[in-house]
C-alpha cells in the first residue's frame, strides 16, 4: 500500500528540503531572491499543487468512497485552515500584526508560527499522498511543489533575523525548525491510515482541501500581486500543465 525504503523518505523529506533551502539563504544571499523569481516559484508551486491535490487526493478519495465523504473531507480541510488563520496571527498580516502594541510574540516569532501551523497539513498531504500507490508520479509531484513553496517561506523567516542582527547559523536554524513539522505530519498520516484504513478516503480529501486553502489563500496572492503579475500566471500554467502532463505519462 505504501512507498517503502528511499523511495518514501524522498518523499516525505522533499519539502523539508525545501524549507532547508530557503533558510540557508542566510549563509549566500544578502537580500534574498528576486521579487520576478518570487511571483515564478510561487505560481509554479501553487500550479503544481492545485493539479496534485486533485490526481493525488481528490481522485484517490472519490474511487475508495463516495463524492459525499470526498466532498466533507475536503470542505473539512478548508475549514481547518480557515480556523488556523482565525486563531493565529495570518501570514500576509503578520508583519501588520506585530507592530501593535498588544502583540506578544516578536515580528519573526509570530512569521515563525504562522508558516509552521501551516506546514503541518502540507505534511499530512504528502503522507495521505504516499499511501496511494497509483498516485506515485503525482504524489511526488505534490511533494515537490510544496517545496517550492517552503523555499521563499525559510527566506522570509531567516533573512529577517539575520538582517535583526543574529548570527547566520541561529537565523538558519530557526528558519530550519518551521519545516520540521512537515515529514512529522507525513509520517502522523501515515499511521493514522495503516491503523484504520477506513480513514484513508476522508484523510486524502481532507489534505486536498487544507492544500486548496493555502494555494489560493497563499501562493495565488504572493504570484499577483503587484508588478508582474502574469509571471505568476505563466508560473501556475506551467506547473499545471507539467503535473498534467506528467499524470497523462506516468499515471
Amino acid at each position: 500500500m505504501y512507498y517503502s525504503g528511499m523511495n518514501l523518505a524522498l518523499l516525505i523529506l522533499l519539502p523539508f528540503a525545501g524549507t532547508l533551502l530557503g533558510s540557508a539563504s542566510v549563509f549566500f544571499l544578502k537580500n534574498g531572491i528576486g521579487e520576478r523569481t518570487s511571483k515564478l516559484i510561487s505560481g509554479f508551486a501553487g500550479g503544481v499543487m492545485i493539479a496534485a491535490s486533485v490526481w493525488s487526493l481528490l481522485l484517490p478519495a472519490i474511487e475508495r468512497s463516495s463524492y459525499y465523504t470526498a466532498a466533507i473531507g475536503f470542505l473539512s480541510g478548508v475549514i481547518f485552515l480557515l480556523l488556523l488563520d482565525t486563531l493565529i496571527p495570518h501570514l500576509h498580516a503578520t508583519a501588520e500584526r506585530a507592530e501593535g502594541k498588544d502583540c506578544k510574540l516578536s515580528k519573526a516569532g509570530l512569521l515563525m508560527l504562522a508558516v509552521t501551523l501551516h506546514n503541518i497539513p502540507e505534511g499530512m498531504a504528502v503522507g495521505a499522498g504516499a499511501a496511494v500507490t497509483e498516485a506515485g508520479v503525482s504524489a511526488l509531484s505534490l511533494s515537490l511543489g510544496i517545496a517550492l513553496q517552503n523555499f521563499p517561506e525559510g527566506m522570509i523567516i531567516s533573512m529577517p533575523l539575520y538582517k535583526a542582527g543574529r548570527k547566520r547559523g541561529k537565523a538558519f536554524l530557526q528558519g530550519a525548525v518551521s519545516g520540521v513539522v512537515e515529514p512529522a505530519g507525513a509520517l502522523v498520516a501515515l499511521a493514522f491510515v495503516s491503523m484504520v484504513s477506513s480513514l484513508l478516503p476522508f484523510l486524502l480529501a481532507f489534505a486536498a482541501g487544507a492544500m486548496f486553502y493555502v494555494v489560493i489563500e497563499e501562493l495565488i496572492p504572493e504570484a499577483s500581486e503587484g508588478e508582474h503579475s502574469n509571471i505568476g500566471t505563466v508560473g501556475s500554467a506551467l506547473g499545471f500543465a507539467l503535473m498534467m502532463v506528467l499524470d497523462g505519462i506516468f499515471g
